[in-house]
């Protein structure tokens, strides 16, 4: 009858020992802003689509992104799909972005190629900030107004320190 009691009164603690954590948890406030994503980004993306089968295929590349600290972002890549190089070196894109208070976000963007063959859908990013906003991890999620596709693609961005003319840093 005790191991009863005794394990009843466990498992009790323990499940408000889980609510506690999970109170806690929704409520982290690492300080984190819009602003504290600012500045020019270095990323190294990595990965693949695999559906639908009509686009299936490892995606690698790079881009550089600039965000304005007030929730907007402008961006250009070059992406390798399947072994297929774009055909413009560059492909522009713009969009929007939101950082929460624990220092997660997201943003979207949309390609805007000037040639055609490079289009693309626009994406849907989920990203962690590092290292008071330096670093950025990123993890495409899909896209907000295509058809689903699923999808394993990473990167890692790192902000620009650039040197002014007269040798001041930014």
């Amino acid at each position: 009858m005790n191991r009863t009691r005794t394990a009843g009164f466990v498992s009790a603690a323990a499940v408000v020992a889980l609510t506690l954590t999970a109170s806690a948890y929704a409520q982290v406030n690492n300080g984190c802003t819009n602003a504290s994503l600012h500045g020019i980004y270095a990323f190294h993306i990595t990965g693949q689509i695999l559906a639908p089968a009509a686009v299936a295929g490892p995606v690698s590349g790079v881009a550089l992104t600039t965000f304005d600290g007030f929730g907007n972002l402008t961006q250009i890549d070059n992406i390798v799909h399947n072994g297929v190089v774009p055909v413009e070196d560059w492909r522009p894109a713009n969009g929007t972005y939101t950082v929460n208070s624990d220092c997660t976000g997201t943003f979207t963007f949309t390609p805007a190629p000037t040639n055609p063959a490079d289009g693309g859908p626009a994406l849907k990013v989920h990203f962690v900030l590092m290292s008071f906003g330096a670093e950025i991890l990123t993890v495409v999620t899909g896209s907000p107004n295509t058809p689903p596709f699923t999808a394993s693609i990473v990167s890692t961005g790192t902000r620009l320190t650039l040197a002014a003319p007269g040798g001041t840093i930014q």
